[in-house]
């Protein structure tokens, strides 16, 4: 890894939505860095945040209803939360790219591949539409798109689902971004097609140097491709970590939770665990851990105050009062009794 150079860094963002019931914090005080070549992941459960977090940083938040309401989202010294739409349009695609979920949505159906991918690449370089083709079939041959001029010429309905991802990740790296975010890269994707797209993100990131935040809900895909790890629940972040440390030794509960229920192949369990209870609403003002209500550790402080974000060691984090109360009983042993 580069020396590391932070290309991305969020700091304490709130991303609200206004609705006829109220104000929604989806995203209440994230901050995260993602430093070049680095691969972080951000997972949670669905509603946890972690998908308006990416859209932030990309300023695609629907407005209205969604808004960024505090907090910063600095690229390379520039603040993107504050950035005009006209200087996003030049940032978007060209030096942050990003794959969404399902590319059937991303892709136009009345376009061929070709016409949209020499679209992308002529808005951000200045090359004739030939080497535009040109480049694009490349790009198509670089993600082990077989037949790639003959694709070209085909729509999107054409394609199968791992083939249009192929495609969405050929057209995110054809301008050579500095920071590729992928939105459940893999969700839609059969188990031998998934293994290739993150095989490509690796190589992508390795020979390319290019950062990646890759959002997902799956821990199998994190254990093969993440650096370093954000766990999110109910609009914050509750644990960060190397993917080593929070895969072998996860410290907050809800961490732990995920970790067990995934499936494991040596155990007969006829049942699979499964965290009791649901995720909170989010809701402006709410007082105590929002995991309180589902934890089996939980004690009278955890629904009296709300905890904050504590370092257990370089680059870990866990936002649980189990770990003030070690550092509080370390403080007041006394020394050599």
């Amino acid at each position: 890894m580069s020396d590391q150079e932070t290309v991305l860094e969020m700091n304490d963002l709130h991303t609200h939505f206004f609705t006829d019931s109220g104000e929604i914090p989806a995203v209440d005080g994230v901050s995260l860095r993602v430093n070049k070549g680095e691969v972080v992941g951000i997972v949670g459960e669905s509603g946890c945040g972690k998908s308006v977090a990416s859209l932030s940083i990309m300023q695609l938040v629907p407005s209205p209803p969604g808004r960024i309401v505090d907090g910063d989202i600095q690229f390379k010294g520039e603040n993107l939360a504050t950035a005009t739409e006209k200087r996003m349009r030049k940032i978007r695609g060209n030096e942050i790219s990003m794959i969404f979920q399902e590319p059937m949505t991303s892709l136009d159906p009345l376009f061929t591949i070709g016409n949209q991918m020499e679209e992308a690449i002529r808005i951000h370089q200045k090359i004739s539409k030939k080497e535009a083709r040109t480049k694009a079939a490349d790009m198509l041959k670089q993600v082990g798109i077989p037949r790639a001029e003959a694709i070209l010429d085909e729509h999107p309905h054409q394609l199968s689902g791992g083939m249009r991802q192929r495609v969405m990740i050929a057209m995110a790296m054809s301008c050579d971004p500095e920071l590729l975010i992928a939105d459940e890269p893999t969700t839609a994707l059969d188990v031998t097609i998934q293994a290739q797209i993150l095989d490509l993100m690796r190589k992508l990131n390795k020979e390319n140097d290019t950062a990646i935040l890759l959002i997902t809900h799956d821990l199998g895909v994190v254990a093969e491709i993440c650096d370093r790890v954000v766990v999110m629940y109910a609009g914050q972040v509750v644990e960060e970590g190397t993917a080593r440390e929070i895969l072998k030794d996860p410290k907050h509960p809800y961490s732990q939770g995920l970790i067990r229920s995934l499936p494991k192949l040596r155990e007969r369990e006829q049942k699979l665990y499964s965290i009791p209870g649901t995720v909170p609403k989010p809701k402006m003002g709410r007082v105590g851990c929002r995991f309180a209500d589902r934890c089996p550790f939980a004690f009278d402080r955890c629904y009296e105050e709300t905890p904050s974000l504590i370092q257990l060691n370089n680059q870990r984090t866990s936002r649980c009062f189990l770990y003030d109360k070690e550092a509080q009983e370390d403080a007041e042993s006394p020394v050599g009794s």
